[in-house]
Formats: C-alpha cells, structure tokens, sequence
C-alpha cells in the first residue's frame, strides 16, 4: 500500500472545496445539507410572508442530519439538536422551514408520492406544537420512527472501541494519516499544545461524573480533520487526550476543535448574543441541547475563534436516507417535536401561548399546517432541485475537462 501524504496546508483549502462540491453532488438531500447560505437568500427575498415568533435561540440549520443522541455529562442520552454553528437569537419559524425542507427532500429522495409529503407537514406542525406544549415522547417507543429507536438502541450500547474505530480507524492511542486526518504544521502543533495546557480543557475533559476534578490531562496525537460538508473549510482538528483516573490508570478521549463563523441565519433585532462567535455557538448550545452545550467550550486557536467538545461515543447522527410513507410521517412528528421542545424551553407561557395561536392561523380545511409554511416549503424544494441539477451539470463538465 502506497503511503499517504498528507496535503501542505496552503493546499487544503483546493481540496476542501473539491471535496464539499462533490459531496453536494450525492443527492439533492446532500445538497440541501451542504448550501445553508442558499436556505438564507431565500428567506431574505420571502420578507413579510413569514410570521415572526418570538425571538429564541434557533438551530439556524434545521435539517433532519442536525438531530441524533447526544450524551449529558452524567451519561444519559437523549435525541437532541447537535449541530449549532449557525445557532443565533431569531425566528423560531425559520427552523421550522428547515426541518420541513429537509424532510420533504429526503421524501423526495425515497421516490414517496407527493402526498407523503404534505401529510409530513401536516405531522411536523402538529409534533412541533406538542413539543410546545410540554409533550414527550421516549425515542424507543413503539411510536417513534425506526430509525430513531435504531440509533438510540447503537448509542446505548457504545463505549470508546466503537468511537475509536469509526473516528480514527484504531484503539490506540494514535491518530493514523490517511485521507480523513491530515499531518500538523510545526505551528498547528505548538498552538494545540498551548490550547491543551489551558485549565478550561482540563475542566471540560474532566467534566464527565466517572472522572476525578483534579485529573491531569496530555496530549497523545493530533491532526487536522477533513469532516462534514457545509463546514468544510475551516479549521477542524481531532485531538487524543490522555486523562489520569484515580486508580492511576489513565483514559482516552478525543477531543473535537472546530472554528466557528459568522451565522448566515439573520438575527433578531438587537438580540443580546455574544459578539464572539464560538462563544456565540456556546451558548445557543446551552439553550437548545443542554446536554450537549453542557460539554462545549469557547477557545481561540491561531487566532481564530474554536468551539471545543469532547466527542462521546452515545453522540451519533440521525441518518434518514431512505423512508416508508409511514416512517416519513413517524420522523417528520417526532424530529418536529424535539425542535418544538428546544424552543419551549425559552418561552415563559404567554409567549408559547401567543407562538401557537400565530401557527393556528392561515389554514384550510384541506391541509391542517399553516400555509405560509407548506408555500414555503414548496417554492424551496423548486429553487433547491434547479440549484442542484445545475450543481452537478458544473461538476460534471468541469469533471470532463479536467
């Protein structure tokens, strides 16, 4: 086998675009997740069509792949938002139009009949508003979707082998070279030695119950990380972190660093957030998935603001690929309900009341979901199928030339 060499990092950024290009170009499901941006440009031209509720942290890009189990500190797992970088104060709405537009293409992605597709809207308005109202429903009960019970049911089981070698392909305290994990600069090295050596890592890796406060901590490996698809681009390290137990015997963790941006979701007006963009995703973390923002921590790292968390092994992504008319419906109830229960939390009961009499307006007798909504929906699966055949007609002829 030839051995990998690991791009120069004046050269990553060709091949993180290259790579973000042709993962769009998988589905138009894969599109969707990958072009937030186009999701905002639309909403800017939709001005004053729709309603504005009231002004909580929002996901700010609300798509089916953004949900999964999520581990507290204390180890317990629960199906929660566990995507927040473009996590600001807003319209709660906007994340509603997320999740439907996600929904329906996945939908449309599993070759279900259109009406499938306005029967999920009609679930995810009704989920949302029970999670409103204070409605839970156990991710392994007979009522949530399948694919829900089946990756809560993988998450409860997993410990730090299983994570190991999903992430790093190895047990070992090592990080191996390859195509997903890139060789460090002598500088990337020395700024995540300093970041390792502050005492807010220490704190957040000995965070969890089962680890001693004073637990001293090292690190073992390092490397950049080529991960997701809309962050790609930035910096992203993964990060083997050595901490001592009491019974002197020390454990593995990795440690994810991940640069945060600027959100594209538009703001509420003069809505009081943190000007500093990891501290920012932070705390929209907290209010929305306390069990994941309970584990985050604001960083700088060369100079740029970092988000960092320790990736457990219960943390998974929700992957809805493929779908029966009635798991369709199931997901759609269920996701929406989740996302309806990470508002409510901010919401006293005025607000929550006066948030669900603005989304009983506007229906009809034939469809029971706002139509500003279903409207919505429609026009961006229009707007993101031309995007996306135009996408990949680029690629392709790009492709032929090179």
């Amino acid at each position: 086998m030839a051995r990998f060499i690991s791009p120069d990092p004046a050269a990553r950024a060709a091949i993180l675009r290259d790579a973000q290009r042709d993962k769009m170009t998988r589905s138009a499901h894969a599109y969707v997740r990958g072009s937030t941006e186009k999701f905002y440009e639309w909403l800017e031209a939709s001005a004053g069509r729709i309603p504005q509720g009231p002004a909580v942290w929002i996901c700010g890009d609300c798509h089916s792949g953004n949900l999964g189990p999520v581990s507290s500190a204390r180890g317990q797992v629960a199906i929660q938002i566990r995507d927040l970088d473009q996590t600001v104060i807003g319209n709660p709405a906007h994340d509603l139009i997320r999740l439907g537009l996600s929904l329906a293409t996945a939908a449309r992605g599993s070759n279900l009949p259109g009406v499938t597709t306005a029967l999920m809207v009609e679930h995810m308005v009704e989920g949302y508003e029970a999670g409103l109202h204070g409605e839970t429903l156990a991710p392994d009960a007979d009522g949530a979707p399948r694919e829900v019970r089946r990756v809560l049911k993988q998450a409860l089981t997993r410990r730090w082998k299983h994570l190991a070698r999903e992430r790093i392909e190895d047990v070992r305290p090592a990080i191996p070279l390859g195509p997903r994990f890139w060789a460090l600069s002598e500088a990337e090295r020395a700024a995540l030695s300093a970041l390792a050596a502050d005492e807010g890592l220490r704190r957040l890796v000995t965070g969890l119950q089962h680890r001693p406060d004073d637990a001293p901590i090292e690190i073992l490996d390092g490397a950049y990380w080529m991960k997701g698809c809309s962050s790609l681009g930035r910096l992203r390290y993964a990060l083997l972190v050595g901490v001592g137990g009491e019974d002197g015997r020390s454990e593995t963790c990795l440690i994810d660093i991940k640069e945060a941006v600027v959100a594209a979701a538009p703001r509420a007006p003069n809505a009081p957030m943190p000007a500093n963009n990891a501290e920012r995703v932070v705390a929209g973390a907290r209010a929305l998935s306390p069990f994941l923002g309970k584990r985050m921590l604001a960083g700088k790292l060369l100079r740029r603001q970092v988000v960092i968390r320790e990736l457990m092994p219960q943390d998974l992504k929700l992957e809805i690929e493929s779908l029966t008319r009635d798991e369709a419906v199931r997901a759609a109830h269920y996701l929406a309900l989740v996302v309806g229960r990470a508002h409510a939390r901010q919401m006293d009961a005025a607000t929550k009341a006066s948030w669900l009499a603005e989304l009983s307006r506007n229906r009809s007798k034939t469809l029971d979901a706002p139509f500003w909504l279903w409207s919505a929906i429609v026009e961006l699966i229009q707007s993101h199928e031309a995007a996306y055949l135009n996408h990949c007609r680029r690629y392709a002829l790009e492709a032929r030339a090179a």
